[in-house]
């Protein structure tokens, strides 16, 4: 555990940078790479954290998404890997989720294209045995979700030996989507003797928790301050009061902007993902992707895959994957609803304006989700441009069953008498149907009801004289 005298370091990085990746202290096969995958100038993040990676000091990377985080840790980390003939991982990268597996695995093979190096990705959700057969053939980096590489650890397939270097990227969402023992479990199976680096675009409290936990004086790099929107994003607003309205303006701006060529709908819901995608591809067959998690795996590598081919115009998605997509040139980003998680907000519209690039991100606001609008305001410290809704768009008066209003029967509560003030389940019987045992005078009883006593004579009854 980290004194409390022992604080990280704060390096704030805000400016812009003129630097080169020639000026940075990488060798040939990365240079080439880079030259072949057309980068020339370093992101400010990518920029500073290389030389406080290049120290071995453990690293809190704070980064927008869209900013490089990525290849912001890959350059220093692939610079310091020696070459071994035992072929166990010495780099492992933890990221939350199947698509973000991919994505840095296609990363670290673009920028190992002249080097002699094996990378694995391992996640869940499919056959543990192709992964598992990959992983005992060898390998120098290891890029896993938490779940599936917990699995490999636990059961021998995975030696931590030669671990040099841990990367957990976007570590804020592993804790939000459940992965906090997980992460505990790998951290404490690893040789204590290692460099941490840690990546995400926000900074919560559990975050800080487990850097005072594992980490060891960390150096704190800031390419902007958390939740501040990037300034290269167009943000605008639309108040539209509900969900057929809402698919009329998409509608809209489809059909009247050439502009949309990439156009990334961001839901809160599956099933709002559905609800959108059956309205969409109804108007523009053929062009309407849908990704999210009840999809199965190679129909969501499929939807992303046909989306950066530019056969999808159009692509729906859920906030669990908000993350994982790395699709370059995405020219608008739609937020068809508020995201409940503020940050999430920050990290939809990250998706495009990508690499300093131009991007624009609208979204439809409901009088409801003013709250949520509200938060991410101040996440931000920036209020979102509102506009007019367009003078020939529909306004739909049509309601879905989420919309219409609920009926609420009053539930009329019984009062139940408590018991000492209950009476007997019984009333008192009339004179007449009482019984009393007594002993009957029936010679008194003869009397009464003849006037003269009655006697027997051989067996017969003789009245007296």
């Amino acid at each position: 555990m980290m004194s409390s005298a022992n604080k990280p370091t704060f390096v704030v990085y805000l400016t812009g940078t003129t630097m080169t990746f020639d000026e940075l202290n990488l060798n040939k096969p990365l240079l080439n790479a880079l030259t072949d995958l057309g980068y020339t100038t370093p992101t400010p993040i990518q920029q500073k954290v290389f030389s406080v990676v290049m120290s071995g000091k453990d690293v809190c990377g704070i980064a927008q998404t869209g900013t490089g985080k990525t290849i912001a840790y890959l350059l220093p980390c692939l610079r310091q890997l020696q070459f071994t003939k035992d072929k166990l991982p010495q780099l492992l990268i933890i990221v939350p989720t199947r698509e973000l597996v991919v994505q840095v695995v296609e990363t670290v093979k673009e920028l190992t294209s002249y080097m002699n190096l094996v990378v694995v990705g391992i996640y869940g959700g499919v056959n543990l045995k192709p992964q598992l057969a990959q992983v005992l053939q060898g390998l120098d980096i290891l890029v896993a979700t938490p779940g599936r590489l917990v699995d490999l650890m636990t059961n021998g397939a995975i030696k931590t030996k030669s671990i040099k270097k841990l990367v957990i990227d976007e570590v804020d969402e592993m804790l939000n989507l459940g992965f906090r023992t997980q992460l505990k479990i790998v951290l404490d199976l690893l040789p204590p003797k290692r460099q941490n680096l840690l990546f995400s675009a926000t900074l919560t409290d559990e975050v800080e928790q487990l850097m005072h936990t594992f980490f060891t004086n960390p150096v704190r790099v800031e390419a902007a301050p958390a939740g501040t929107p990037l300034e290269n994003i167009e943000q605008t607003g639309y108040l539209v009061p509900n969900f057929y309205t809402k698919i009329n303006l998409l509608d809209l701006f489809l059909r009247q902007d050439d502009t949309m060529t990439k156009v990334l709908v961001f839901v809160a819901t599956k099933q709002l993902a559905d609800q959108v995608y059956d309205q969409m591809e109804e108007k523009f067959p053929g062009v309407v992707g849908i990704i999210h998690s009840n999809k199965a795996q190679n129909k969501r590598f499929e939807a992303v895959d046909q989306f950066k081919s530019g056969t999808y115009r159009i692509l729906i998605a859920t906030d669990i994957i908000a993350r994982g997509i790395d699709v370059a040139d995405v020219s608008h980003v739609i937020n068809f609803d508020m995201p409940d998680v503020p940050e999430n907000y920050i990290h939809r519209i990250g998706r495009t304006g990508r690499a300093d690039k131009k991007g624009i991100a609208i979204t439809f606001i409901r009088e409801s989700e003013s709250e949520q609008q509200a938060a991410v305001e101040q996440l931000m410290n920036y209020q979102i441009p509102m506009l007019g809704l367009p003078e020939n768009l529909v306004i739909s008066d049509e309601l879905t069953a989420d919309e219409k209003p609920k009926v609420y029967m009053p539930n009329i509560e019984v009062k139940v008498p408590k018991r000492e003030d209950v009476g007997p389940a019984f009333h008192e019987k009339i004179d007449k149907n009482k019984k009393v045992n007594i002993r009957r005078d029936h010679a008194a009883e003869k009397m009464l009801k003849y006037g003269r006593p009655i006697k027997r004579v051989g067996g017969k009854k003789k009245r007296g004289e």
